[in-house]
């Protein structure tokens, strides 16, 4: 690789990471807004998901124009950093719905989040900067130094709403001055709409090829038990194991891997589904039904109808898949 594609590589890597970032940001704002009653902290809020989303289109223009869909490995990796990103955004939104006494402590706690979120962001772009000029690209510095300052601005925002946001919490938790509830402020809506359009997001990601598998390993590296595909995972035998991996996705086989390797790692089980770990017939290929799966069988190409009941002898092993696949090579 020359030192030319090494750093419009690296420069791809950061505003990949970036991008990620911006897209989590307004799955995280969306449900803050939804929390927050009116005044000059939502207001802030408000202004700051205008911002987001225009960021998040900004960098993602820089990144087409830099050829990012030309380099298979790094379309990998930005779509799996902007899946991740919108999961944890949307993992962390039911959480915020919860803590803290009340209300005006739940938006307390969820300012403060705000501080570390905008210092993330002010790391972030600082780096893509300085990277930037470093490696000649002056188009993408200044964009970098554009967003650093909407970033740092939005900081010392939330910053000087700390101390309004902290009296609220005191007369209402020690004086018993509630001045409203967060029942009422359509959070539950907001989760709900941010969990339909994370999982729209997923599933159209898991159709680029290698996402499918390389979100399954980074999920894996910090799920828990309950997170696997396998019920009671951990009072298995490796046998008990075995006799269901043929079962799984490949999202769910690499899961299982690296859930394995963090624990028991034992090798039959890392054989067996390093065994069965391989390319769908097509990307995306797991996220389909049966019925999806016979509307392209019926089409007839026999190469493509053997794929598929390869796969799935080894895989997922459907009847309704199977019988199909059967006929039309029956009557090929």
């Amino acid at each position: 690789m020359s030192q030319s594609d090494k750093k419009q590589q690296k420069l791809v890597q950061y505003l990949n990471e970036a991008h990620a970032t911006e897209h989590a940001l307004v799955r995280v704002l969306q449900a803050q807004i939804a929390m927050t009653p009116r005044g000059s902290y939502r207001t802030s809020l408000e202004n700051h998901l205008a911002e987001t989303r225009d960021h998040a289109d900004r960098v993602g223009r820089r990144l087409q124009e830099l050829g990012n869909g030309s380099n298979p490995l790094m379309a990998v990796v930005g779509v799996v950093e902007s899946v991740l990103g919108q999961a944890l955004a949307l993992g962390k939104t039911p959480f915020d719905l919860l803590r803290g006494s009340g209300g005006e402590e739940k938006v307390l706690k969820n300012a403060k989040d705000a501080c570390a979120t905008e210092a993330l962001e002010i790391a972030t772009y600082t780096a893509l900067e300085r990277l930037a000029k470093a490696v000649g690209d002056e188009k993408t510095a200044k964009l970098a130094a554009s967003i650093l300052k909407d970033e740092e601005q939005m900081l010392q925002r939330v910053l000087r709403e700390i101390p309004k946001l902290t009296s609220a919490v005191v007369g209402a938790d020690v004086h018993g001055d509630l001045s409203y509830d967060v029942g009422e402020t359509g959070a539950g809506e907001a989760v709900r709409a941010a969990g339909k359009a994370v999982k729209r997001t997923a599933r159209k990601a898991r159709k680029v090829p290698g996402v499918a598998q390389a979100e399954g390993q980074v999920k894996g590296a910090v799920a828990s038990e309950g997170d696997l595909a396998i019920a009671r995972y951990d009072s298995l035998t490796a046998e008990e194991i075995n006799g269901r991996l043929s079962e799984l996705s490949q999202i769910d086989l690499a899961k299982i891997d690296s859930y394995e390797r963090r624990h028991q790692n034992r090798t039959t089980v890392l054989d067996r589904v390093g065994a069965l770990r391989g390319d769908e017939p097509w990307a995306g290929y797991d996220e389909l039904t049966v019925n999806e799966v016979q509307a392209v069988l019926a089409e007839g190409d026999d190469e493509r109808v053997k794929q598929i009941r390869t796969y799935e002898r080894a895989h997922k092993n459907r009847a309704g898949v199977l019988n199909a696949a059967e006929r039309e090579l029956t009557s090929a």
